[in-house]
C-alpha cells in the first residue's frame, strides 16, 4: 500500500512537471523565428523610464489616502515624502536634459501637496516630463554630455538617464515595504487579472 502511493505521488509530480513545461512552452518564442530587433539607444531608455514610472505612478495612485503621511519608522520620511523626493530628482534629469537651471536641492515640503491628488499629479507630470526630454533626444542624442550636478562631471545622457531609473527603482523598493508593513500588497505584488 504504501509504495502504491509513493507511485502515485511520483506520477503526479511527473505530470505536474509535463504540465508547467507545456505552459512555458507556449510562452517561449517559435523555434526559427527570427529574434526581435534590439530597441534603439532611446527606446531603451524611455522603456525603462516608462517601467519604474508606471510602477511609482501606480503606488502613488493606490495608497490610501489616510496613510499617505505613514511612516514604517520614526527615522524615515512618510509615503508622501519619499514620492515627492523621487519626483524632484526628476528634475534634475529634465532640467539637464533641457539645458535649464538645477531646481534647488532640497525636496519640496510635503506641505506644497495640500492633498494626494497633488502628489499624484506631481509624480505623473515629472515622468511624462522626462519621457518627453527623452524622446526629444532621440537616439543621437543619448550620447550627448550633460554635467550630473551630484557628481560634477559629465556623463552620455543614457548614462544619466539610468541613474534616475536606479534612483526611481530603489524608490520604488523602499515603498513597498512601507505597503507591506502597513498591512497592504503592493500593485504590483497582487495577482494579475
Amino acid at each position: 500500500m504504501k509504495t502504491n502511493s509513493i507511485r502515485l505521488l511520483a506520477l503526479r509530480i511527473v505530470a505536474a512537471g509535463i504540465l508547467v513545461t507545456a505552459a512555458h512552452a507556449q510562452d517561449m518564442p517559435k523555434q526559427g523565428a527570427a529574434p526581435k530587433p534590439a530597441p534603439s539607444a532611446s527606446e531603451a531608455v524611455l522603456a525603462q523610464w516608462n517601467d519604474i514610472g508606471r510602477k511609482l505612478i501606480a503606488m502613488a495612485e493606490d495608497f490610501p489616502d489616510d496613510k499617505y503621511d505613514f511612516k514604517p519608522t520614526p527615522a524615515v520620511g512618510t509615503f508622501a515624502q519619499r514620492l515627492i523626493h523621487a519626483a524632484h530628482a526628476n528634475e534634475f534629469f529634465i532640467n539637464a536634459l533641457q539645458g535649464q537651471k538645477m531646481p534647488e536641492m532640497a525636496d519640496p515640503k510635503r506641505d506644497q501637496f495640500k492633498t494626494k491628488s497633488d502628489v499624484v499629479v506631481f509624480v505623473k507630470k515629472s515622468f511624462a516630463d522626462g519621457a518627453a526630454a527623452i524622446k526629444a533626444k532621440g537616439d543621437k542624442g543619448m550620447s550627448d554630455l550633460v554635467v550630473d550636478p551630484f557628481e560634477n562631471e559629465q556623463a552620455r545622457i543614457s548614462d544619466f538617464a539610468y541613474g534616475f531609473v536606479e534612483h526611481s527603482g530603489e524608490i520604488y523598493g523602499q515603498l513597498t515595504v512601507y505597503y507591506r508593513v502597513a498591512g497592504l500588497v503592493p500593485p504590483e505584488s497582487r495577482p494579475k487579472k
